[in-house]
């Protein structure tokens, strides 16, 4: 979705209005406003899917967000499913990750427009709710890290369906975290 400035500006200017006038429509003050304040209108469709927008493709940041927060609710979900003795296996052939493996985010100072995507999609859109109250900042590069986890998880998610993933897959997914040049031979 794109809207001009002079758009964006009526459109906040109605949301005072809503508030000031205490009116309770279907339309949601405080998210549009959030919206436009943190650019992310693409999120405008989301929530209002039942209005006829253009069609448009949401921003490719989305699109890897999405995919990355699916991944890790795979992970956390299937960890969660495991055995203690399970977890004591996944700890040992997937060091230093395999212990209690949990999304915590993208680098906020470097990554902050993914950051701010899974933000919006976690507390303003009310997707992934399993990752609702966390941070999201892990104040280091992580990228990088989901984007090598994600070549290996794609090729796995239309096997999955509703399964969870097995010790091995999850051992798998867990060692991309650790950079290529920083694996033994």
């Amino acid at each position: 979705m794109k809207l001009t400035d002079g758009e964006k500006l009526i459109i906040l200017m109605l949301t005072e209005l809503y508030e000031k006038l205490q009116i309770d429509g279907e339309t949601d003050p405080d998210f549009l406003r959030s919206a436009i304040f943190h650019d992310h209108l693409w999120g405008i469709r989301w929530k209002y899917s039942g209005i006829p927008f253009e069609p448009a493709e949401d921003p490719p940041v989305v699109r890897e967000v999405v995919d990355i927060l699916d991944m890790w609710s795979f992970i956390e979900f299937a960890y969660a499913k495991l055995t203690d003795e399970q977890k004591k296996q996944l700890a040992e052939v997937a060091k230093p990750f395999g212990e209690n493996p949990r999304f915590t985010g993208f680098d906020g100072n470097n990554e902050s427009e993914y950051m701010s995507a899974a933000m919006f999609l976690v507390n303003q859109l009310d997707r992934f709710q399993e990752f609702k109250g966390r941070d999201f900042n892990c104040h280091h590069p992580s990228l990088d890290a989901h984007r090598r986890m994600l070549t290996v998880f794609e090729p796995l998610r239309a096997s999955l369906a509703y399964g969870a993933l097995s010790v091995e897959q999850l051992a798998k997914l867990l060692n991309e975290r650790v950079r290529p040049s920083n694996r033994e031979a």
